[in-house]
């Protein structure tokens, strides 16, 4: 078994810099879009505009941001996957110990269904048993790092999206959804630009009327060339994206393989189409992310995250480590942080968000 050391190997020393580039990509991906789209979470695209006018930046605290549920989330189920990466069921306790611990912090944001799961878990529900019908984003938002580390194992891919959906959410296209992410994810960092490809993958995840209209819908903006704002309007979103899975996920899909190359233009695109903006552009950061790699986000956006304890700096850490050759059974060993520091940050955190709601509702209309 491997040691659990801190050390962490560059991804240019491994032998894995693809997937590591695209492990990074996600993670930081993830905190990027979802720390520009926080500020704005809930405006419709045209309060946005008069409250937050271009150019796209930082705004939560100054010139500085920080990162919500969406990054938390993916970080926790990174670690997961490093205690253990070889069983779903290990990987999905793993994920509710994780999960239970984080709402003991007392996050400042936290969604219905999640917020109901995780109760489940300190009631003594198994982590199998725990989940409530919802078709939220929690699942999806989370789960472009599983395409990426099992890129080459599809059963495994599939197994532990379950895995990581029936823990907060049962209903079916939840888990259509995050698997969507993943599979959207694996064909970003594989650097292909076929993309029929992804699309006939797309198609045959669920059977249900919904996702197929959804699916053709997609298909048609792509060939049109369409603006990310116009396909949202499309499915429904013309006042915002929603925290629904079928409307957040193939908006965030939508301006990601639109704009597969271009991480600035795909988050400003999907952020400027309002409503659920943090985690919209989570998933799209992540999607961008795992195919040009964490370098190639805008440095003054990466820069401008100001967090403590999850740092870029872990994240990085996390990525490197995932992506360390190993046996597909062998523990990796989660990285460590200063976690008793949570609570305090979230305080703080907690009142930066309500000093927003307060200047919401001060001029400009």
């Amino acid at each position: 078994m491997k040691t659990t050391s801190q050390k962490t190997t560059p991804c240019a020393s491994n032998g894995q810099a693809a997937t590591c580039t695209a492990l990074e990509g996600v993670l930081i991906g993830t905190a990027v879009g979802d720390s520009l789209g926080l500020p704005m979470e809930g405006l419709s695209s045209r309060r946005q505009r008069k409250l937050f006018p271009p150019p796209l930046r930082h705004r939560l605290l100054g010139r500085h941001g920080m990162v919500s549920d969406d990054t938390e989330h993916t970080f926790m189920l990174a670690q997961s996957l490093l205690d253990a990466p070889g069983s779903p069921e290990a990987f999905q306790r793993c994920l509710a110990r994780r999960l239970r611990w984080w709402l003991f912090a007392l996050p400042a944001g936290v969604g219905l269904a999640t917020l109901r799961a995780i109760i489940k878990l300190w009631l003594g529900f198994s982590p199998n048993r725990s989940g409530v019908f919802s078709a939220g984003n929690g699942p999806a938002m989370r789960s472009a790092l599983l395409g990426v580390f099992f890129a080459d194992a599809p059963e495994s891919r599939r197994q532990f999206v379950r895995a990581s959906t029936e823990l907060t959410h049962t209903d079916p296209r939840a888990e259509t959804a995050a698997l969507a992410v993943a599979e959207t994810a694996k064909w970003m960092a594989g650097q292909s630009e076929d993309t029929e490809q992804i699309l006939e993958i797309l198609r045959h995840l669920a059977s249900d009327g919904e996702w197929s209209a959804l699916h053709s819908k997609l298909r048609h903006a792509l060939l049109g060339n369409q603006s990310v704002g116009v396909f949202a309007e499309q499915i429904g979103a013309d006042h915002g994206v929603s925290g629904y899975a079928y409307q957040t996920v193939p908006v965030a899909i939508y301006a990601a393989l639109l704009h597969r190359n271009d991480f600035a233009t795909a988050l400003t695109e999907v952020i400027a189409c309002g409503g659920d903006t943090d985690t919209v552009a989570a998933i799209t950061g992540a999607l961008v992310g795992a195919r040009v790699g964490a370098n190639r986000i805008p440095q003054a956006w990466r820069d401008g995250i100001t967090e403590y304890p999850l740092t870029l700096k872990s994240l990085r850490q996390v990525a490197r480590r995932l992506a360390e050759p190993s046996e597909p059974q062998t523990r990796l060993g989660s990285v460590k942080y200063f976690w008793p520091a949570i609570p305090l940050r979230n305080v703080v955190f907690l009142g930066i968000v309500l000093a927003h709601g307060f200047r919401r509702l001060l001029p400009p209309y």
